[in-house]
């Protein structure tokens, strides 16, 4: 006899992958500092993937490995960040802040709309003016993946030491009842 799998709903699917994921950072091997440091930069560059068309990925592995930041601890930070959907929301906001940065309007060439018709007749201007006119939304994209990969290190780093102060505490407790098990045992 086979038990159905419960079903969630897509808010109790996403907080259940949410904690699953945070389960498995705060057991990634490595240190707190090395963690903290993969779980921020995976975090802070996720905030840039929409701006950069993802091309932020193929820099994604060597800027990690160049910060001596934990792999795995940054994939889980990247996918934490995807889950809180914080890119998606800060887009506007973004664009006002790198105005606020850069306030010179970027204008390269003839101002034509995007359209994929003209980019497949090999006419790129359009892509050009699309991705200049979203150098704004860049510029605050990474300047708010810096301040939120610069909290998310020191947020980590604090419950990555409580979880492993909590294992220390459960592993001696642990040796503690069976070394007086043994001691209590008529021989």
């Amino acid at each position: 006899m086979s038990r159905k799998p419960k079903k969630y709903n897509l808010f109790q699917h996403i907080g259940r992958v949410f904690k699953l994921n945070f389960l498995k950072l705060l057991r990634s091997p490595g240190g707190a500092k090395k963690v903290s440091l993969g779980f921020a930069i995976g975090f802070g560059l996720e905030m840039l993937v929409i701006s950069t068309a993802s091309l932020i990925y193929i820099l994604f592995i060597p800027i990690v490995r160049l910060s001596k930041g934990s792999l795995p601890a940054s994939i889980i930070g990247n996918v934490i960040g995807k889950l809180t959907f914080l890119p998606v929301i800060l887009l506007p906001f973004a664009k006002k802040v790198g105005k606020i940065i850069l306030p010179m309007k970027v204008k390269v060439g003839h101002n034509t709309p995007f359209s994929f018709q003209n980019l497949m007749h090999g006419d790129f201007s359009g892509l050009l003016s699309l991705l200049h006119g979203g150098l704004h939304v860049l510029i605050g994209m990474a300047i708010f993946g810096t301040v939120f990969g610069f909290i998310a290190y020191f947020v980590v780093h604090y419950f990555y030491e409580k979880e492993k102060t909590k294992r220390l505490n459960r592993r001696r407790t642990k040796d503690a009842l069976r070394k007086n098990k043994i001691n209590n045992h008529p021989i």
